[in-house]
Order: C-alpha cells, then sequence, then structure tokens
C-alpha cells in the first residue's frame, strides 16, 4: 500500500508537471531579467561535456566506417571536420532547448538550480534562439557531408527536444528508453558521413549504445532520485524503487555483452576486452543485490559505465590502427 500511495503521488506531482504551469512559468518570467550574458553561459547550457563524450562515439563512427569503405580520413579531412562539427552542434543545440523546456522545473534538481536559464542570466529567448541555431547550423554541416548524415542527426534531435524533453521524461519511466534512441545515433552520423549505405558494423555500433544508456542513466536515477521526485519526473527508481532498478540494470549489462560482440569481427584484442569489461561491470552489478548501501552502489555504476563506453569505442579504433 505504501509504494501504491507513493506511486500514485509522484503520478499528480507529474501531472502538474507534464506541461509547464502559468505559475511555473511566472516563476521563470521573474528570473528572467534580461541580465546581460557572456559565453560562459553559452557553454554552459551547451553541456560540453555530453558533447565531448559523444564526439567520441561519432569519431569512431567516422574512422571506422573510411576504413572499411578502403579510404583515410586523411584523404577528405573536411569531411571529417564537417561531420564532428556538425555532430558537436546538434548535440549542443539540442542540450541547449533541454534546457529551455525544463527551465520551469530545473530550480528543484540540486544539479540544475545554479543553470544559466535558471538563475536568469540567460533568458528563455535566448536559449531558444541558441539551440534552434546551433542545431540548424549543425544540420546544415551534417548535409554537406552526405544527406544520411544530416536526416540521423535531425531524427536524433527530434527525438531527444520533442520525444523525450516534452512529452515522456515527465509522463512515463520509459523516458530511459525514448532518450536512448536519440542518444544513440551519434556513432551512426559519424558513419553516415562516409558511407550512407549504412554497414551492418554502423547499426551495430547504434545497438551498443542504444544498450549501453539505460544502466547509465538508471544509476544517474537513483543517484538523484530524491530530486527527481521532487520534480515530479517519473524515473524508475522513483516509480518503482530501488529493488527494481537495480534489477533492470543489471539485465541490460548483461544484454550488453553478447550486443557488443556482435562486431567481434574487430579481432581478438577487441572481444577479449569486451567481455572483460562488461564482465566487470556485471560483476559490479551483481554486488548491488547485496549492497546496504544503494547510493554507494549506484555511484559506482554510473563511473563504470562512463569509462566502459570511453574504452570500449577508442579501442574499437586503436585495433584499425594496426
Amino acid at each position: 500500500m505504501e509504494r501504491r500511495d507513493e506511486f500514485r503521488g509522484v503520478n499528480e506531482v507529474n501531472k502538474t508537471n507534464a506541461m509547464p504551469t502559468a505559475e511555473s512559468l511566472n516563476q521563470v518570467q521573474d528570473l528572467e531579467q534580461g541580465k546581460q550574458a557572456g559565453w560562459r553561459e553559452y557553454i554552459a547550457i551547451s553541456k560540453t561535456g555530453i558533447v565531448m563524450s559523444n564526439l567520441i562515439t561519432t569519431f569512431a563512427g567516422l574512422y571506422l566506417a573510411a576504413y572499411y569503405t578502403g579510404t583515410t580520413l586523411g584523404s577528405d579531412p573536411l569531411t571529417a571536420l564537417l561531420a564532428l562539427l556538425g555532430a558537436a552542434f546538434i548535440i549542443a543545440g539540442g542540450c541547449a532547448l533541454n534546457n529551455y523546456i525544463d527551465r520551469d522545473i530545473d530550480h528543484i534538481m540540486e544539479r540544475t538550480k545554479d543553470r544559466p536559464t535558471v538563475n536568469g542570466q540567460l533568458t528563455g529567448k535566448q536559449t531558444l534562439t541558441y539551440g534552434l541555431s546551433l542545431s540548424i547550423a549543425g544540420t546544415a554541416f551534417l548535409a554537406m557531408t552526405t544527406l544520411m548524415a544530416a536526416v540521423i542527426g535531425l531524427a536524433g534531435l527530434v527525438t531527444y527536444v520533442v520525444l523525450y524533453s516534452m512529452w515522456t521524461k515527465r509522463t512515463t519511466t520509459l523516458n530511459t528508453i525514448v532518450g536512448s534512441f536519440a542518444g544513440a545515433v551519434p556513432p551512426l552520423i559519424g558513419w553516415a558521413a562516409i558511407d550512407p549505405g549504412l554497414h551492418p558494423f554502423a547499426w551495430s555500433l547504434f545497438l551498443i549504445m542504444f544498450v549501453w544508456q539505460p544502466p547509465h542513466f538508471l544509476a544517474l536515477a537513483m543517484k538523484r532520485s530524491d530530486e527527481y521526485k521532487a520534480a515530479g519526473i517519473p524515473m524508475l527508481p522513483v516509480v518503482a524503487g530501488f529493488a527494481v532498478t537495480k534489477r533492470q540494470i543489471i539485465w541490460y549489462v548483461a544484454a550488453l555483452i553478447p550486443v557488443s560482440l556482435l562486431v567481434a569481427d574487430f579481432g581478438l584484442v577487441y572481444t577479449i576486452s569486451a567481455v572483460l569489461l562488461g564482465g566487470g561491470w556485471l560483476v559490479l552489478g551483481l554486488a548491488g543485490l547485496k549492497t546496504k548501501d544503494d547510493l554507494k552502489w549506484a555511484k559506482h555504476m554510473f563511473i563504470f559505465s562512463l569509462n566502459y563506453l570511453t574504452i570500449l569505442f577508442v579501442l574499437m579504433v586503436i585495433v584499425h590502427m594496426f
């Protein structure tokens, strides 16, 4: 009964926050005093950490596409540059638009309460204009490589901004899955910039990214569950509790091991490394079934997920250099 009452309570808050209310918008407008914004404020809403991590996977897609089409990035550096710039701009644009959409609830959460869109350093109009401008520029850069790269980039942007940020984030625990579609497109963008036909390896990279994201973001949601609950965002740990979330994380990590081996043709070094990385993550996940400190476990799972993704995609490139 307690779990059901808590679930009902979250739903009530969530219904209130599904769309910005007049009161919340008034609070936002009170903060938007048109303070002079500098480049630091714009960089902050671009979420450069997210951009940089996604550029690693974009570059992996670029490099591998060149390798498997018998070319090199050095033979056409302009295409590589446009692809990386396009991906960076469209990802940063999506992040800025997410800041614009969430500015009515960001003041509730500790990790977002100091955003320039919350403290009045950037107005809603400035944020919206900046986000749209970056998104348009990014799409244009990608279109200068191949039309397919631009279409994939735009599809990822629409999924993230509309289907995730504007809709499912405040209405369903499936928001993590919806967001994973958008988060998995960077390697596809990179590959399509060289090879718009999209070799099966490209879709394997997409699938690896897709399966990786739920355990990554669910671990973060556990760490920030109190904040998500206060903001009325129905993340799985808020709605179903930590025990269910931990089991979900473990299942995703277990599934990621065979998925990462879809590209076992990358060689023995990659294959062994992928198994060891996935196995280590799974062991850490299983340890969470007995741990008494769920938040500490979630923190370790989150950090491991970041290292896993970086090492795996960097390794994909390295094994093709020799």
